[in-house]
């Protein structure tokens, strides 16, 4: 009688998150993880004169969970940072919540981290992660979907035309996202030397 063989293991690991081990509720405790992390850095936030939508550590989460915890687990963070917002949780900028908030000006920019975190997570799980040369670009091109999602969004809810929906949603965010993904290549970079050296 044939029997089936197990599944070879990946010999390294696929994202920084298949480093913890392998327990029942691994998958459902990260997620957790990154949606209390995505919450905490919401409430880093910097109001931009003349728009609704402030400068927010929100999007550094985004890379950084999606980047850690791959494509499924991360695209489960912001669906479930989502819901948890919807259902009145105050994790959002200056710690808001509910339907209002999520469906608001710049409900279109939390829409835009699921697919954000799913590209960034894919491209973690081949290893774009962990050499700055190639993380960069993924993390500004990951928050680049972001604002596709966000700024046609915020013109639409604040009947804004498209240049004054790119003044108020885009243009002062340009900067901040090249930081932002340079900070996320800085701290993925060594977590992932750490893991070599350990």
């Amino acid at each position: 009688m044939a029997t089936a063989s197990m599944p070879a293991l990946p010999s390294r690991p696929l994202v920084l998150a298949d480093l913890v081990p392998a327990v029942r509720a691994r998958s459902a405790g990260l997620v957790a993880l990154g949606v209390l992390f995505t919450a905490l850095l919401a409430q880093v936030a910097v109001p931009v004169p003349g728009s609704p939508v402030p400068i927010t550590g929100q999007t550094l989460a985004v890379v950084l969970t999606a980047a850690a915890l791959g494509p499924a687990r991360g695209v489960a963070v912001q669906g479930v940072y989502i819901l948890a917002a919807l259902v009145g949780l105050p994790f959002y900028s200056e710690a808001s919540g509910g339907v209002d908030v999520v469906l608001g000006a710049t409900g279109g920019y939390v829409v835009g981290f699921i697919p954000a975190a799913f590209l960034i997570g894919l491209a973690a799980k081949h290893g774009a992660d962990r050499n700055p040369l190639k993380s960069v670009p993924l993390f500004v091109g990951g928050q680049a979907v972001i604002f596709a999602v966000g700024v046609p969004w915020l013109a639409l809810s604040a009947g804004m035309s498209a240049s004054q929906a790119l003044d108020a949603g885009f243009y002062p965010f340009i900067l901040g996202g090249i930081v932002k993904a340079a900070v996320a290549a800085a701290v993925l970079g060594t977590a992932w030397k750490l893991t070599r050296r350990s």
